[in-house]
């Protein structure tokens, strides 16, 4: 999921170290058991690519709240611009990429 950061509480992005801006998106990666549909710790990396070529790393940090676990990354984009994402996600000896892409919008 991405989501531009003002749609997160003030308390919320403080509390996880996000910077609030129309400018910064959120992507937000859980890992769930296929059988079970619980939450996995896993590796989780990425990169996210405009339509330009011009990729940017993401760094994700893992958050634990009880049983859910999330991987939080911030990305930087302009008004309308599109973003092809790339996301592996490892665990143990499987790994797996998540493909897709996404018009970003600055909420004004």
């Amino acid at each position: 999921m991405v989501v531009s950061t003002p749609f997160l509480t003030p308390e919320v992005a403080a509390n996880y170290g996000i910077v609030r801006s129309k400018f910064n998106a959120l992507v937000n990666i859980s890992v769930l058991d296929k059988v079970s549909g619980k939450a996995q710790r896993a590796d989780v990396t990425g990169t996210a690519k405009n339509l330009l070529g011009n990729a940017r790393k993401l760094t994700f940090k893992k958050v634990e709240e009880g049983d859910a676990i999330y991987y939080l990354a911030v990305l930087p984009f302009r008004d309308q611009e599109t973003f092809r994402f790339e996301i592996d996600v490892q665990k143990g000896a499987s790994k797996q990429t998540l493909k897709f892409q996404q018009k970003m919008y600055v909420d004004e």
